[in-house]
C-alpha cells in the first residue's frame, strides 16, 4: 500500500479520473517527434514543436484526464489544455548519450520540482531507461539519481511519477526476437527496484512486458511466448509492484495498444491506466507538416478523437483504480 500526504493525493485526483483510473496524453517527445518532421522532408523548427503540441493539447485533452508536456516546447500547449485535464511536465532531457556506456540519465538543467510545481504541474515525470543486469557500477549510480529525484519531490509534495524503458546493454535491437526472450525479466524485475521505499516512487510508468508481436495469436511470423506463458508475465508484472502503475504505448498502433490492454485485463494486471502518446496522435503529423494547422486540427477533431475515445472505453473496462493501492497519511 502506498501512502500519500493529501497534497500529493489532491495532485494524483486532478490527473485521474474521478473512479481511480488514469488516461493521459503523452506528448513530451522532442527528439522523437523532430525524427517525425524530418522523415517528411521538413526542417524542423522550434515553432513547428510548439504548435504541433499545443493543437493536440487543446483538441484532444478534453477527452483526457491529463496530459504529458516538457517544458522546453510544451508550456504553450499547458495553457491551452483542457480546464479539467491535469499537467505532468518531465524532467528529464530527451534521449541518452550513446557514446557513452550506460544511458545515464540528464536532469533539465534550469528545471526544479520546485520550478515544475511553479509551473502548474501537478506531477513530476522522469524518464530512466534500465537495464537490470547492467554492471552494478553504472546501475548504482541510477538508484542514487532516482533517490535525489523522489527526495526532491517528496520535499516539494509534488508526485512523482517514474517512466521505465527496459533494455540490455549487449542486444542492440529492442524490438528484436533476442530482446523478446528476456524482456520479461528485464521488465518485472526493474519493477520490482523502483518499487522500494528509498526511491520515493508514487507511479510508474512501465513497459508490457512482453512483445506483443511475439505473442501466440497476435505475432505475424515466429513466436517466443505462448499466450498462457505471457499471462503469466502479466500476473507477474502486476505481483512485482505494490505501487500505482500505468502502461506506455511504445510506438505501437492504437489497435495493439487497446488489444494489449484487454489482455491484460484477462491475465489478471491490475494497472490502474495508460500514459499513451504516439498510438492516439502520430498519424496528425502529416496533416500538420503537409498541409498546415487547419488540416492537423480536423484529423485530430476525428480520427485522433476517435483513437482516444476508443482507448477511454477499454481503459474504463479494463483498468483498475489506484485508489485501492493508496492511503492518505494524515
Amino acid at each position: 500500500m502506498l501512502e500519500l500526504t493529501k497534497g500529493k493525493k489532491a495532485a494524483m485526483d486532478r490527473l485521474s479520473t474521478p473512479d481511480g483510473l488514469i488516461g493521459a496524453l503523452a506528448i513530451d517527445q522532442r527528439g522523437a517527434l523532430k525524427k517525425m518532421i524530418t522523415a517528411l522532408g521538413a526542417e524542423v523548427t522550434a515553432e513547428h514543436i510548439e504548435n504541433f503540441k499545443a493543437f493536440v493539447s487543446e483538441e484532444l485533452t478534453p477527452y483526457a484526464s491529463s496530459i504529458l508536456l516538457d517544458p522546453e516546447y510544451g508550456l504553450p500547449a499547458a495553457k491551452v489544455r483542457a480546464k479539467d485535464a491535469g499537467l505532468l511536465l518531465a524532467y528529464e532531457k530527451t534521449g541518452y548519450d550513446a557514446s557513452t556506456p550506460g544511458r545515464l540519465p540528464d536532469l533539465l538543467e534550469d528545471w526544479s520540482a520546485l520550478r515544475i510545481k511553479d509551473a502548474g504541474a501537478d506531477a513530476v515525470k522522469f524518464l530512466l531507461y534500465y537495464d537490470i543486469d547492467e554492471d552494478a557500477r553504472i546501475n548504482h549510480l541510477k538508484h542514487v539519481f532516482v533517490e535525489r529525484l523522489g527526495s526532491e519531490c517528496v520535499a516539494e509534495d509534488i508526485p512523482f511519477y517514474l517512466e521505465l524503458v527496459s533494455y540490455d546493454a549487449n542486444i542492440v535491437d529492442a524490438a528484436s526476437l533476442d530482446y523478446a526472450k528476456v524482456k520479461p525479466h528485464k521488465v518485472n524485475d526493474m519493477m520490482k527496484e523502483f518499487s522500494k521505499p528509498q526511491y520515493k516512487v508514487d507511479v510508474l510508468k512501465v513497459e508490457v512486458p512482453v512483445n506483443m508481436n511475439y505473442v501466440e495469436g497476435f505475432a505475424k511470423g515466429e513466436t517466443v511466448y505462448s499466450k498462457e506463458e505471457a499471462r503469466t508475465y502479466f500476473k507477474e508484472q502486476s505481483e512485482a509492484t505494490h505501487l500505482p502503475f500505468i502502461f506506455l504505448s511504445a510506438g505501437v498502433s492504437a489497435q495493439l495498444f487497446q488489444e494489449t490492454l484487454i489482455f491484460a485485463k484477462d491475465s489478471g494486471s491490475t494497472f490502474n491506466g495508460v500514459l499513451c502518446g504516439r498510438a492516439t496522435w502520430r498519424n496528425g503529423v502529416a496533416p500538420f507538416i503537409e498541409k498546415g494547422e487547419a488540416a492537423a486540427r480536423e484529423w485530430l477533431k476525428t480520427e485522433g478523437k476517435h483513437n482516444i475515445e476508443s482507448l477511454n472505453a477499454v481503459i474504463k473496462q479494463c483498468a483498475s483504480s489506484w485508489h485501492d493501492k493508496v492511503q492518505v497519511r494524515d
